[in-house]
């Protein structure tokens, strides 16, 4: 059969081919965003005409759909779905959204995440645990590559080895909800204002969940400042420790005399144990769990001219085995992938704007895009109650986290028409459509959400 030559007409339905921000907007809309942005009197904006909320709602619907460029409102001015899904009067031109975000200056940066929080606690399925009822707080830095751009703030990343940003970031839960950012320079050193972005990322957390925290730290973060920001505030740790000049030969005598030894395989030794070590910064003893690897030959038997020795080491509130507090940092990995979205799922890598305050802003708004669509993902899976073959989410195989990409692709792009009558405002989709009934779903489920659940800090 040859392929149909189709008659081109343009015909007068509304269609939108995001749908999806309605959900967005359903989750924006149970928040107290719009008045609390709406109650800043900016210096230079006392009374605007296009109002923040507008603004901001208009950014945070183009972060949702992977479009963080300010010309891409331009687009969606005279989108009605666009405009009535995120509740918007009216759509802002690319200078009023330029603008405006620039003059900011950091007005916004509390209530973006304290609303964030509230909307993760009000709706998040739930928060997931590493060990028992323990929740993970991860907390790392990530470069954002902006070489190439003259933008404020960008210069060598130490980590990365390119010219850009050094964003830190916090996710609580093994699903990855994102808690706390800050936007900084990319030669700033991954320690420098950590203990007061920790102290936020923990209060924000336990507005969230009254489960117990487990900060998760890579070595860079090898500060006795941070511990005493986990012991402050209620919160255990797990801390990759910096052997700086510390001799490896030591620690593999103290691996040989404390430790328990395992043999994997001929040629490897692997020594795991702990010990307790005074510090005159703080008062009990810390707990070092240790770790150390000694091969004679590689993997496939070929034998090794000298030894080779590896350590690591760790400081932990913990009172588990080493072998399992081990285990539980190897786990920290998995907020890898959380920064691999941000950069390549919503494209927030190379961020807009040339001023930082204002990229800053951007950032604080792609966390709540970000928590939006994390939101929307773990919906679809829930599987608490008894659901229907047509609400379930049509996947082969049952999965913990969505990809944000996914959610996207399945949820938020998501043909539908624009329906009205009868005074009444309708949204048609197809009749193959395999993600409808989920999407109804959701959408029920977030118009009707509550408060937090049993077993959740409501504070």
């Amino acid at each position: 059969m040859k392929p149909i030559i189709f008659e081109i007409v343009q015909g007068e339905e509304d269609l939108a081919c995001h749908s999806g921000l309605g959900l967005i907007g359903v989750l924006l809309g149970k928040t107290r965003l719009r008045e609390r942005l709406n109650a800043v009197a900016l210096p230079l904006h006392p009374q605007p005409e296009i109002s923040n909320s507008d603004v901001v709602f208009s950014m945070i619907g183009l972060l949702c759909l992977g479009q963080p460029d300010f010309a891409a409102i331009e687009s969606f001015r005279e989108d009605n779905f666009f405009r009535m899904a995120l509740g918007l009067d009216p759509v802002p031109s690319e200078a009023t959204l330029r603008q405006r975000l620039d003059d900011v200056q950091g007005a916004f940066d509390a209530i973006l995440k304290e609303e964030s929080a509230a909307m993760i606690r009000r709706h998040a399925p739930k928060i997931g645990a590493c060990h028992g009822t323990i929740v993970p707080l991860d907390m790392d830095v990530s470069p954002f590559d902006n070489s190439g751009t003259k933008k404020e703030g960008v210069s060598w990343t130490y980590k990365k080895g390119v010219e850009g940003y050094a964003p830190n970031f916090a996710y609580l839960g093994l699903e990855g909800y994102w808690v706390n950012v800050e936007l900084r320079e990319g030669s700033q050193h991954c320690q420098k204002g950590t203990p007061k972005n920790l102290r936020e990322a923990i209060r924000r957390s336990k507005r969230i969940t009254s489960a117990p925290l487990l900060v998760r730290m890579d070595s860079g973060n090898d500060s006795i400042d941070n511990i005493r920001v986990c012991r402050e505030e209620g919160a255990g740790w797990l801390i990759k420790r910096n052997l700086r000049r510390e001799s490896v030969e030591e620690w593999l005598e103290t691996a040989q005399k404390y430790g328990s030894v395992e043999r994997p395989r001929p040629g490897k030794v692997v020594y795991r144990g702990e010990i307790g070590v005074e510090r005159a910064e703080i008062e009990a003893p810390l707990r070092q769990v240790f770790e150390v690897i000694v091969r004679s030959s590689d993997a496939t038997g070929q034998a090794l001219l000298l030894p080779e020795v590896e350590v690591a080491t760790f400081e932990t509130s913990l009172s588990l085995a080493p072998a399992e507090v081990i285990e539980l940092y190897h786990a920290h990995g998995t907020s890898e992938p959380f920064h691999s979205e941000i950069k390549t799922d919503m494209d927030l890598e190379r961020l807009p704007s040339g001023k930082f305050a204002t990229n800053a802003l951007v950032l604080l708004l792609g966390m709540v895009a970000y928590n939006c669509l994390r939101l929307c993902g773990q919906e679809s899976l829930r599987e608490e109650e008894p659901l229907p073959p047509q609400e379930r989410a049509p996947m082969r195989k049952k999965v913990q986290r969505r990809r944000l990409r996914s959610v996207m692709q399945d949820l938020i792009y998501m043909a539908v028409r624009l329906v009205r009558h009868a005074r009444r405002i309708r949204l048609s989709f197809g009749r193959r459509n395999p993600w409808y009934g989920v999407w109804r779903r959701i959408y029920i489920r977030f118009t009707q959400g509550g408060e937090s659940r049993a077993g959740w800090n409501s504070a």
